[in-house]
C-alpha cells in the first residue's frame, strides 16, 4: 500500500502532463516542487522513495534541520521569504540547495553572491521574486523593477545563475489569470533588455489551487504543498 501523499503526488503528476497537452507543451519540461514546510522528514522520505527529487522548504531553520536527515541528491528550493542574516547558515547547512526562488532586492542577491563564492559551491540557481497582485503584505519586486534586479544578479552576481522569475498568486486565486499574465509580460521585458531567450528565462508560478491554469499559461515550475501533503501543521508557535 503506498502512503496518501504517494497517491497525491502521482494524482498531481498526471494532472500536470494533462495540463501540459491541453495547451500544446511537454510535462517533461515541467518541474513540480513538492513544498514539504511543516511535514516530517518521515513523509518526505517517502515521497523520496517514490522517485520524486525535487523538494522545496519556506522557513530557512525548517530546511537546516531536515536537509542533512534526507539522501544528498534530492533537489531542494527555497521558496520562502530569505532575510540576508539567514544566507549564511542556509548555504553552510544545504550544500544541495538548488534554487532561491526569491530573490527580491540587490542586498540578499550580493549577500548570496558574496556566500556562494566564500565557501566554493558551485553557482546558485536564482529566480526574482516579482509582487504580480500588488499586495503589501507579499514581498517581490514591482513589475517595473524586475528588469533591473534581473540584470543586476546577470551582469554583478558572478556566483549567482539568474534563472527566471516567480510569482504567488492571490490567497483565494481571484486574480491568478492577471497575475500570470504580469509574470510572462515581465519576462518579455527582462528577455528583451537581457538578449536571452524565454526559454532561458523560467516561470515559477502555480500552487495547490491553481497549477494547471499556471501551466496553460507557460509556468515551467510549479510549487505544490498541500495537494501533496496535506493541510500544514503549524505549532502554536511558528518561527520565521
Amino acid at each position: 500500500m503506498e502512503g496518501a501523499a504517494v497517491s497525491a503526488l502521482r494524482s498531481v503528476l498526471h494532472r500536470v502532463r494533462a495540463a501540459a497537452e491541453r495547451s500544446g507543451r511537454v510535462s517533461d519540461h515541467i518541474r513540480v516542487v513538492a513544498v514539504s514546510k511543516t511535514k516530517p522528514v518521515s513523509l518526505i522520505r517517502d515521497v523520496y522513495d517514490s522517485g520524486h527529487r525535487c523538494f522545496g522548504e519556506n522557513y530557512v531553520q525548517e530546511l537546516i534541520d531536515k536537509a542533512p536527515q534526507l539522501p544528498e541528491d534530492i533537489e531542494w528550493h527555497f521558496v520562502g521569504h530569505l532575510q540576508s542574516n539567514k544566507v549564511k547558515s542556509l548555504l553552510a547547512a544545504v550544500p544541495n540547495l538548488a534554487m532561491v526562488q526569491t530573490v527580491d532586492n540587490e542586498k540578499i542577491a550580493n549577500h548570496l553572491d558574496r556566500f556562494v563564492a566564500s565557501i566554493g559551491r558551485r553557482p546558485l540557481n536564482v529566480l526574482v521574486q516579482v509582487n504580480t497582485s500588488g499586495e503589501a503584505s507579499k514581498s517581490g519586486v514591482e513589475p517595473s523593477d524586475c528588469v533591473e534586479l534581473a540584470r543586476h544578479l546577470k551582469l554583478s552576481c558572478p556566483n549567482l545563475v539568474f534563472s527566471g522569475l516567480m510569482t504567488i498568486g492571490m490567497k483565494d486565486y481571484t486574480s491568478t489569470p492577471e497575475n500570470f499574465k504580469v509574470l510572462s509580460n515581465c519576462r518579455a521585458n527582462v528577455c528583451s533588455a537581457l538578449g536571452i531567450s524565454e526559454e532561458q528565462c523560467e516561470l515559477s508560478m502555480g500552487m495547490s489551487g491553481d497549477f494547471e491554469q499556471a501551466i496553460e499559461m507557460g509556468s515551467t515550475s510549479v510549487r505544490i504543498g498541500s495537494t501533496i501533503f496535506g493541510p500544514r501543521e503549524y505549532p502554536k508557535k511558528q518561527e520565521h
